[in-house]
């Protein structure tokens, strides 16, 4: 068992994913502080935002893949593939969710009637989870975290 978990933290694509997911969230957190003035930690898990760490996760990966492999190599196709995959569905599935869940949380505020509501002792509504996706430019951020990484690491 030790020999896996020793595997797994010594394995160098792993190491630069890791690394750029954590530097992107860690600058997700800090810009978020930085635009709104309020410290949120869900923002270190949480997806949505600048820069994508999803994004910089998989693109790290098949970076890391490619100086390890090298380009020519079927590790680094799968690498590739799996990297475009993600970033298009952060930039269009969940990006479209997230805008879903925006105007379906709005016609709730509007349509309504709260005091109704909580007077009925019903659930509470809860918001929809707006930040999934994210923007091509939040995608661009997380690549240059990706580039920067890998080649530091």
């Amino acid at each position: 068992m030790m020999e896996i978990v020793t595997g797994i933290l010594g394995n160098y694509i792993i190491k630069v994913a890791f690394l750029s997911w954590l530097t992107a969230q860690i600058l997700k957190t800090l810009i978020n502080f930085y635009l709104t003035k309020d410290f949120s930690m869900e923002r270190m898990v949480g997806a949505g935002g600048m820069p994508s760490s999803h994004t910089a996760f998989v693109f790290s990966a098949a970076i890391a893949t490619a100086r390890q492999c090298g380009t020519a190599s079927t590790e680094f196709a799968i690498a590739a593939i799996l990297a475009g995959v993600v970033i298009y569905d952060a930039m269009g599935v969940r990006r479209a969710a997230g805008e879903q869940a925006k105007i379906i949380n709005k016609m709730v505020d509007e349509w309504l009637d709260k005091t109704y509501w909580s007077d009925k002792n019903l659930p509470q509504i809860k918001q929809l989870k707006e930040m999934l996706g994210h923007t091509p430019l939040e995608v661009l951020g997380g690549i240059i975290v990706a580039v920067v990484i890998s080649l530091l690491v």
